[in-house]
């Protein structure tokens, strides 16, 4: 835990929105602050999509839609991230776009230093591989964690043309190797045909629960918050929101949408549902620009990472007592 002042976000009283370094909501960057908190890290690696390639541009589209954030108060969660805890921009991975193995590879070893017991660490994709290397690193520091997946697609098929790897498989994968605690996983927002119905059968042998889409069309979000809640419990939890999530109406830009989505409002209310949670990594993934349109899809993950910010400072393992901090003032 950091023990210094929080540096907050640039000043938009001072300084324009649209004016300044684009890091996320204008926060400080890594190495302009003696300590930290939660760090927001871009990925920005797609070679592990099966349709529309782009997402590799989209953290520094998310960064540029942030711009929009007032990344101060957040009246829902009652909390000011930025205040309680010091947040920061530790700019991209750099990893191969040519070799999905070496990627994986790379993203982990560069995230890994990132992370602690008291660090927290929230990747913005890059297409949905990325989760596999954030969550290997993860399990070096936590051990394995309940996987809370809100998606419209499983992610837990065995190869797409004998890869093993890719953002349609990495969640097998992660099964596989011990990463998740698999009583306590789940799926929201599934949707859409599957290749075979026998696709949900080894879903189920991997240990997940599914929310469909239209299951929330029947109980309503506060039934769903209360199922997520009771499958996850206490445990640790690695939250992986792919923006396909959302019905292509509210994120166009991503590169397998499905129709019969999540409204932006329904995902935020699930999402502030699980104040309190202990949510130990976090990634937002499948944001592509180039189909974006008037940025609603990176606004829209811009802000559920604000909300991932305040979601774990409210889990009460990063809040700081008061009597450590210096008596520097934060900037909001």
């Amino acid at each position: 835990m950091s023990k210094h002042q929080p540096i907050g976000p640039v000043e938009a009283t001072k300084v324009p929105r649209f004016a300044g370094l684009g890091t996320f909501a204008r926060l400080p960057q890594i190495d302009a602050v003696p300590d930290y908190d939660i760090a927001v890290l871009g990925v920005p690696f797609d070679g592990g999509t099966s349709f529309r390639p782009g997402a590799r541009f989209g953290p520094a589209a998310v960064r540029e839609a942030s711009r929009l954030l007032r990344p101060g108060y957040h009246v829902e969660l009652e909390v000011t991230p930025v205040e309680a805890v010091q947040v920061v921009d530790a700019g991209d991975v750099a990893c191969t776009p040519y070799d999905i193995g070496k990627a994986v590879e790379q993203i982990e070893e560069q995230a890994l230093p990132l992370l602690a017991k008291d660090k927290r660490v929230i990747a913005v994709g890059g297409d949905h591989t990325i989760a596999l290397p954030m969550l290997r690193a993860v399990n070096k520091v936590h051990g394995p964690v309940a996987l809370l997946h809100f998606d419209a697609h499983l992610d837990t098929w065995d190869t797409y043309f004998d890869e093993p790897i890719t953002h349609g498989t990495m969640f097998r994968r992660a099964f596989e190797e011990g990463l998740l605690i698999e009583d306590k996983s789940m799926h929201v927002g599934i949707r859409g045909p599957v290749y075979d119905q026998d696709d949900f059968l080894r879903d189920h042998e991997f240990g997940f629960q599914i929310i469909r889409s239209t299951d929330i069309d029947e109980i309503g979000v506060p039934a769903a918050i209360a199922k997520v809640r009771e499958r996850l419990g206490d445990t640790p939890v690695y939250l992986s929101v792919d923006i396909d999530v959302l019905d292509p109406a509210f994120a166009p830009g991503t590169g397998t949408p499905e129709m019969g989505g999540l409204h932006s409002r329904e995902l935020l209310r699930l999402l502030r549902g699980l104040n309190g949670i202990n949510i130990v990594g976090a990634d937002v993934v499948e944001v592509a620009p180039a189909y974006d349109h008037a940025d609603i899809t990176s606004l829209a993950a811009a802000t559920v990472v604000f909300d991932m910010m305040g979601l774990m400072v409210n889990s009460g393992h990063l809040i700081r007592e008061q009597s450590e901090l210096t008596s520097q003032p934060a900037r909001v």
